[in-house]
């Protein structure tokens, strides 16, 4: 929305896809930082990272490092404004030395369960943490809708630090789905967004029409929450259209979420014709709003899943919320480095194990790789078995390209008119490698 105004926007958000790059963009355009920019900058702030790293003890994550190089190149563009992400938490992030004069708004776009152990073990713990971004006198946009509990906690906070807050979820607001269709072979939502603050900020807007690519009521909130926040600066004397706002919304795409592979691209990962959506869900609510979103875009589309996943997941929920959200006919574990490496990846074989117990918890009856009629049969049998008790197919891969074979088997064995939709998903790891297998 403020780089259709005009404006020179630095914005750092995390994690990447597919270059540590994406993390960093500066101008009046959304490409990553050049590899060139970024290495210039590192070179020249060496010596002072060196020096905190020794002070530091060796402490120094890679996250701090990264938000230095960002900020000081804000800094050194003289960006006209930056949209910050937090990282971890809030309170503690290293992106959280913005103070109170030099912050425009905060926004808290939801309150989920990531991250429970190294945020207090509870909701309400992370509530506060991320409660810490809210500044003194500085408004505050809160997504939601949350829990009543956790919406006090943030209500007290804003209180204690006389901030305004202006809420996405207010019953003023009158955000909704039109429908979806289609546009250049991309599905997208018609989306009507209606914002009417009228206590503390008066805020209004209203945008008929407006076209999302980022699928699902939960993006729609996010689309209401970002709304909220330029009106916001609007109030604050920014100079921020309607306009701008609805080019903002239209424009927005973010990799690996919600997106859909072209024909050609699915012909180079060897599925000619299938349609392939890349997902890196990876919570139980996230996979939620995945199913959720697939229902409402293809509602009686027959699903075939590629999982793989880190090991701090909550792997059974996952499964559970996959598992009855949808026509699904077949689910392939595999496995996919998480930065680079084995350690912190979830094996297939204790994947499958959860999802076995998925199965049980929801009285679904799945045909999986441990039964001896699915070990002693060929793909052709375990699609008659399956299509005879309308059971999915579940299988265990080690690898990627592996993972795909046993798919483009399952969806050329499959017969009818139904639509069916081959999903990546579990982890941004497992996107980042599907998208380096296409792009290199």
């Amino acid at each position: 929305m403020l780089r259709a105004e005009g404006y020179s926007v630095g914005c750092y958000t995390s994690p990447h896809i597919q270059t540590i790059r994406e993390r960093i963009s500066v101008g009046r355009f959304a490409e990553p930082v050049s590899a060139k920019a970024l290495s210039s900058l590192f070179d020249r702030v060496k010596k002072i990272l060196d020096r905190a790293i020794e002070v530091e003890n060796g402490r120094t994550s890679h996250f701090e490092v990264l938000t230095a190089l960002a900020f000081t190149l804000f800094a050194q563009e003289n960006v006209d404004i930056a949209v910050i992400e937090a990282g971890l938490g809030g309170a503690r992030d290293a992106t959280n030395v913005i103070c109170s004069s030099e912050l425009a708004a905060s926004i808290i776009t939801t309150i989920g369960e990531e991250h429970l152990a190294a945020l207090g073990g509870s909701l309400e713990s992370i509530a506060m943490a991320k409660s810490g971004i809210i500044k003194h006198g500085r408004p505050v946009v809160l997504g939601g809708p949350f829990l009543p509990h956790i919406d006090q906690i943030l209500r007290d906070k804003a209180l204690l630090m006389s901030s305004l807050m202006v809420l996405a979820s207010d019953t003023g607001n009158k955000s909704k789905i039109n429908g979806v269709s289609m546009l250049n072979g991309r599905p997208f939502q018609s989306c009507d967004i209606v914002i009417r603050v009228e206590r503390d900020l008066q805020l209004f807007i209203e945008l008929l029409d407006v076209k999302l690519y980022m699928l699902g009521t939960h993006q729609l909130q996010n689309a209401s929450t970002a709304t909220c926040a330029a009106l916001c600066l609007r109030n604050l004397g920014w100079r921020i259209s309607d306009g701008s706002i609805r080019t903002g919304l239209e424009q927005t795409s973010l990799l690996g979420r919600s997106q859909f592979l072209t024909s050609k691209e699915a012909q180079a990962l060897g599925l000619s014709g299938a349609t392939i959506l890349l997902d890196g869900a990876h919570t139980k609510d996230s996979a939620r709003a995945l199913m959720d979103t697939i229902k409402m875009t293809f509602p009686e589309a027959g699903l075939t899943l590629v999982v793989a996943m880190a090991s701090d997941k909550d792997h059974l929920g996952f499964a559970k919320e996959c598992l009855s959200g949808g026509h699904v006919e077949g689910v392939i574990l595999t496995e996919a480095n998480i930065a680079g490496a084995k350690s912190r990846t979830t094996a297939a074989s204790l994947l499958r194990d959860c999802w076995i117990q998925a199965s049980q918890e929801l009285e679904t009856d799945i045909l999986h790789d441990k039964m001896p009629e699915h070990q002693n049969s060929t793909m052709d049998q375990l699609l008659c078995i399956s299509r005879s008790g309308n059971r999915p197919i579940l299988s265990t891969e080690g690898s990627f390209q592996a993972s795909l074979k046993i798919v483009n088997q399952i969806i050329k064995g499959r017969t009818g008119d139904r639509l069916r939709i081959v999903v990546i998903t579990g982890s941004l790891h497992i996107v980042s490698l599907v998208l380096a297998t296409l792009h290199g």
